[in-house]
């Protein structure tokens, strides 16, 4: 054990120039190309982590472009899964250093990704090298999995299931501690509705992923000052921060302000997009968007939609408006993302929406995930929660999340790292950051839980 230590300790500025590199690299989902079905980038990020893992001696497979694996051990052995992913989120705005310029500054790297997810990434693929380099013997395989559609329709997964053997367990590194062994339900709906013709608002098009709860949001209306001071009325008088622009041509844009966030945690952000909403419905504002102000607004629960649940094992539902498309040729467009306790039926939710958005908008399911529960008692939890515990000292826990990770296409799988207890949430937002001594504790804990479970 002291060796093994004493090897982690030496990898660090390794790790830390990989992470930097593998940062630089904007993978967020583009159009298909050949060999790279999630855009270029995406591609180049998969072929540069391969390349490095193949670099320190490790097998290495690429499938199509899709995903990636890295094997260590005895192949084919009771494999244990890690799972990660190589696909982020967009930018965004906000940001104090470059998005992907993996600048450090006090002893953090800001940067997309690196904390969600190619830092616990490279933490996992250097515990693996930890472990190489001190010889610890393996009884069964262990297979690093790169995911690179993990932050849209998970194609990746798909496509790595149909073409190779899924390990059993594992856990993935992509929320936080001490153990994740539930994860909610998730239910994406697509919604469409008409547009007015006759109405003020003219386009609105906020959003580009709905598991992102917009920080910002505008609107393009016909207009004038007295409309302008209206609204603004509206949303000193709710609290929200909007600024109103009159152009030459007779039209107004209304800018709102709000705090960006993870859909998993709505409570944690601002939602931009239902501030709009809300202050449109307060101008006057009919039909589609007037029923998505009084249905969803700026509720994060479900309570108007009629959805509102929760239960002891996972906690609350959580209900995300993260899109929203409107203008004279396609009408409306919005997505939903609900993350749903995990004693819920998500049929009876998508009723409950449908009859409480009609007749204005019409509902229909885009993406479904049953919830994900692992005992707490398992061999896995418990070794995990041992390995987090001697290297932190911090207390022992299993916890749920309203999150989907890569867990989920595990039979026995939970999330494990990287975020501690004390560090805050910023997946998906600006400013994304990782500390490096979080990122060195990270590469601990994975190296001792991958030991601690080969018996």
């Amino acid at each position: 054990m002291e060796n093994l230590n004493q090897i982690i300790e030496g990898l660090q500025s390794e790790m830390v120039e990989t992470l930097t590199r593998w940062i630089r690299v904007p993978s967020v989902k583009g159009d298909p190309q050949p060999g790279a079905p999630f855009g270029a980038d995406v591609r180049r990020a998969l072929d540069m982590a391969l390349a490095d893992a193949k670099g320190m001696g490790f097998d290495v497979r690429n499938f199509d472009g899709y995903a990636g694996d890295v094997r260590m051990g005895p192949q084919g052995v009771n494999p244990l899964a890690i799972l990660a992913h190589l696909d982020v989120v967009p930018a965004g705005d906000g940001w104090q250093t470059e998005p992907f310029g993996a600048e450090i500054r006090d002893g953090r790297m800001y940067g997309r990704g690196t904390n969600d997810d190619k830092g616990p990434a490279v933490a996992a693929l250097y515990a693996m090298y930890a472990l190489k380099k001190a010889g610890v013997p393996l009884k069964r395989e262990v297979r690093l999995i790169l995911g690179c559609d993990e932050e849209s329709g998970w194609g990746c997964m798909h496509y790595y299931t149909a073409h190779c053997d899924m390990p059993k367990v594992g856990f993935s590194p992509d929320a936080s501690f001490p153990v994740i062994n539930t994860e909610k339900g998730l239910l994406q709906l697509e919604l469409r509705g008409g547009y007015d013709p006759d109405g003020m608002v003219r386009e609105i098009a906020v959003g580009e992923r709905g598991n992102v709860v917009p920080g910002p949001a505008s609107a393009t209306l016909t207009g004038d000052a007295a409309t302008a001071a209206k609204a603004e009325a509206a949303a000193r008088e709710h609290g929200y921060s909007l600024q109103a622009t009159c152009h030459e041509d007779g039209t107004l844009t209304l800018f709102v302000t709000g705090l960006t966030g993870h859909a998993a945690f709505p409570e944690a952000a601002k939602n931009a997009l239902g501030q709009l909403l809300v202050v449109l419905k307060e101008l006057g504002v009919k039909g589609s968007l007037a029923t998505l102000a009084d249905r969803v607004g700026t509720e994060y629960d479900g309570l108007s939609l009629g959805i509102r649940c929760q239960d002891e094992i996972s906690g609350p539902l959580t209900c995300n408006l993260g899109i929203l498309r409107y203008n004279a040729k396609d009408g409306l467009y919005a997505t939903l993302d609900i993350r749903h306790p995990i004693l819920s039926d998500h049929k009876a939710i998508t009723r409950s929406v449908q009859a409480a958005l009609q007749p204005d908008i019409q509902v229909t399911v885009d993406t479904q995930k049953d919830p994900h529960h692992v005992s707490p008692h398992s061999k896995l939890v418990c070794d995990l929660l041992d390995a987090y515990h001697e290297v932190t000292g911090l207390p022992k826990q299993a916890i749920a999340i309203g999150g989907g990770t890569y867990a989920r296409v595990l039979e026995e799988g939970v999330a494990f790292g990287s975020l501690f207890p004390d560090e805050e949430e910023l997946a998906h937002q600006a400013n994304e950051y990782m500390s490096l001594d979080s990122l060195m504790a990270n590469l601990k804990i994975f190296a001792h839980a991958i030991q601690k479970l080969q018996d």
